[in-house]
């Protein structure tokens, strides 16, 4: 038997509750839903509007995983969704998370991580976020770090662009700048592809823009790749499915030298955390920016 959860008028049985989700810590099914009702509130700003893939872990991290697009026919008919054309012809009907049942009923279907569009249903093809993944190819975060600080002189200083900072949970981090939703996807990953290539020519022995992992030659990956449509990005506070039940944390810059880890924040330790600091990027639509400007300026320092 399942146990029902009710917000409002949403009712739904949540199942296996004590299933192992994370062995090492001993997290289970039941950890993970309670965690996603309870950040709801911090992490809904992030997701509402937005197409969602989600990533399921049916038997925990350490069982099978797949990636899914679609919602399924058996989803109750109060969960949103948006039907999107695909490059191909063919359609997908995307689940949209605007409320905190949503977020429940999600992982109670082993969405261990839900993925965000960098655009709003409302203008698929018209982002209001650029991102920079700074992606390591070993694990060395202060390499990681240095990257990131050199990109936010490059972004800030000379482009006068806001910047926002994000640990994913993983390895890496993730540089935001939100955007008015002027551009195309195409445009504004044109734009991330030539400031990456700008960072690039400044900093060769530390990062590359290559593409192929065999010419990399262990240098940091500026990948600007999720600037697309379709493409995905980890939603802010997301878990991720790797030991310790890791949390995509948004940090403030000053906060960045004192954080050892990109796993630094959990599903337990988080809450402390919020307690303390509050939501760093907090209100970051209000700084949306046009590229105008800093187009201009980019290609004078080009």
């Amino acid at each position: 038997m399942g146990e029902e959860r009710q917000y409002g008028n949403r009712k739904f049985s949540v199942s296996n509750t004590d299933k192992m989700f994370f062995p090492k810590e001993k997290f289970t099914k039941g950890d993970l839903i309670n965690y996603y009702e309870k950040i709801a509130p911090v992490m809904l700003p992030y997701i509402k509007e937005r197409l969602i893939t989600m990533v399921r872990f049916p038997d925990g991290i350490e069982g099978k995983q797949f990636y899914q697009k679609g919602a399924p026919d058996y989803f109750p008919k109060w969960i949103k969704t948006k039907k999107i054309e695909n490059r191909d012809g063919s359609t997908t009907n995307y689940v949209i998370a605007n409320d905190q049942p949503t977020l429940v009923y999600l992982a109670n279907q082993a969405s261990v991580t839900p993925h965000i569009w960098l655009s709003k249903r409302d203008k698929p093809d018209k982002p209001d976020r650029m991102i920079i993944d700074i992606d390591p190819e070993v694990d060395d975060f202060e390499k990681v770090k240095t990257t990131a600080l050199k990109f936010r002189k490059i972004l800030e200083e000379d482009l006068g662009l806001p910047t926002f900072i994000m640990t994913t949970g993983s390895r890496g981090l993730h540089i935001t700048i939100p955007l008015k939703r002027t551009r195309t996807f195409d445009q504004v990953r044109e734009f991330a592809q030539w400031v990456a290539n700008l960072m690039e020519k400044e900093n060769p022995d530390l990062v590359t823009t290559a593409a192929r992992k065999n010419k990399r030659e262990g240098k940091i990956f500026l990948d600007v790749g999720r600037n697309a449509f379709g493409q995905t990005s980890v939603t802010p506070y997301a878990v991720r499915p790797i030991e310790g039940a890791p949390v995509a944390t948004p940090l403030k810059w000053e906060e960045l030298k004192d954080i050892p880890s990109a796993r630094e924040f959990n599903i337990k330790t988080i809450f402390n955390r919020l307690g303390k600091t509050g939501d760093p990027w907090e209100n970051m639509e209000d700084q949306s920016v046009s590229l105008t400007k800093a187009e201009k300026k980019l290609r004078k320092l080009s």
